[in-house]
């Protein structure tokens, strides 16, 4: 397996940057749906354990990101639309309540570091740096949802961030799609900014409407 990222990690952090560096590998493209991880070679990769490694493992287990098949080890799970569809179905009633509801709460201060978690993806999508895009639109939506005002609804949004992630992860990689992100998350933050709830949640369900189109397409692609 030739690899273009750097999977090492110091010792000091071995056990969460593993799960970090695996994570970000899948969400990237790095690790394909389907693909088998060899933990040979995982372990000579990130420079851990077989232990550490498999510690990691089931916390990525846990998150739905990879799968333990029987005689065949952990693999990457190859997801249907319709698993798809159902994940961008419940993406689009959290984030939609979230967005109309944040720009009725944000105060001042979480409105500066929503604009900087925006700034920070635009600076992401001009590089084309794909886990760069995928970390700072988790931020900037983790920022949304955190003042919401309802922490039950941003606790079951976390609980399907690594899956939304890898989704995006995906959707990000079509030609124009960062850039198409970019200026519907400013319509989301612009709406957020003016207080307004109704264009809020109107901005917010363009984008996941989008973004669903857009990880369709990659699907189709890749059948």
């Amino acid at each position: 397996m030739s690899l273009d990222l750097n999977l090492r990690v110091s010792p000091r952090t071995v056990q969460q940057a593993t799960v970090d560096k695996l994570r970000m590998a899948i969400f990237s493209g790095l690790f394909q749906p389907g693909s088998r991880l060899v933990e040979s070679q995982l372990c000579a990769q990130l420079g851990v354990s077989r232990p550490s490694l498999r510690e990691a493992l089931r916390s990525l287990q846990a998150e739905r990101l990879i799968e333990m098949v029987p005689n065949r080890g952990p693999s990457v799970p190859a997801l249907s639309w319709e698993e798809a569809k159902a994940i961008y179905e419940v993406r689009e009633l959290l984030e939609v309540e979230a967005a109309g509801r944040c720009a009725a709460t944000i105060p001042p201060a979480q409105l500066h570091e929503l604009r900087k978690a925006l700034a920070a993806f635009e600076e992401a999508a001009s590089r084309q740096d794909s886990m760069a895009q995928v970390t700072t639109a988790a931020d900037f939506y983790s920022i949304i949802l955190a003042n919401c005002g309802n922490p039950v609804l941003e606790e079951v949004h976390r609980g399907l961030l690594a899956r939304i992630s890898f989704f995006r992860g995906r959707s990000m990689a079509l030609q124009g799609r960062a850039h198409g992100s970019f200026l519907e998350m400013q319509a989301i933050y612009d709406a957020i900014a003016a207080g307004d709830e109704k264009a809020a949640r109107k901005a917010s369900r363009k984008h996941v409407l989008k973004a669903r189109a857009a990880a369709k397409k990659f699907m189709d692609g890749m059948a």
